[in-house]
């Protein structure tokens, strides 16, 4: 478009502390696809087929409404979205075709497509091990990486905790690889579990003493 142009479109969200009024053309060029995004509530389940794999996330062709104008679908998983546990590529959790169920969490009026999550349709794993282990508690893990400021240790199959550096032994050290190697397998003890923001923090000096 050039400036003087006259256009059509709807009024999506107001700023009242800049005076700004935020408007979109797409609402009035598929008026039937804003419409039915507009009735969706979040929480609702939808169902589909994914009709895409990108690097960002997953197009879902919905059983309901329109087709979108541009994209395979009209619902979009964006990747911390498909599941709980951690995976390399978007392929590891859906294949193209596949009938997913997901969980509709807003609207995005800027693309005019419903934003979904696969993973709230299925159970937390950090929960459910969070309601089943203590502080203090003894368990055995593998290594699975090495940071400056610690080391992530598998303790399920699903569930990752971090050693922090200080945590690691008694004697201070200044690098984890002074101390353990990705693959190691080592017993730590459950220093604190944060369910809110799903993190595990674990000590393997506590664990030295506890074996004692």
């Amino acid at each position: 478009m050039e400036v003087g142009d006259r256009i059509t479109a709807e009024v999506t969200a107001i700023d009242l502390e800049q005076g700004r009024a935020w408007m979109s053309m797409a609402a009035t060029e598929n008026p039937e696809l804003w419409a039915f995004l507009k009735t969706l509530r979040a929480g609702e389940i939808l169902s589909g087929q994914t009709g895409s794999i990108e690097r960002f996330g997953v197009f879902v062709a919905l059983d309901v409404g329109p087709d979108h104008p541009v994209f395979p679908g009209v619902g979009f998983i964006t990747i911390p979205e498909l599941s709980w546990r951690h995976f390399e590529t978007a392929s590891d959790i859906v294949q193209v075709g596949q009938r997913v169920r997901c969980e509709f969490l807003q609207f995005d009026t800027t693309n005019g497509e419903a934003r979904l999550s696969l993973r709230a349709t299925q159970p937390d794993p950090f929960q459910t091990f969070a309601e089943t282990t203590t502080v203090g508690q003894t368990l055995q893990g593998r290594v699975t990486k090495l940071v400056p400021f610690g080391v992530f240790v598998q303790v399920t199959n699903d569930i990752e905790g971090l050693v922090h550096l200080q945590e690691l032994t008694w004697t201070p050290v200044e690098a984890p690889e002074a101390v353990v190697q990705v693959g190691d397998e080592i017993t730590v003890v459950v220093t604190e579990i944060d369910r809110t923001r799903r993190r595990l923090s674990l000590s393997r000096r506590q664990a030295s003493t506890a074996l004692d």
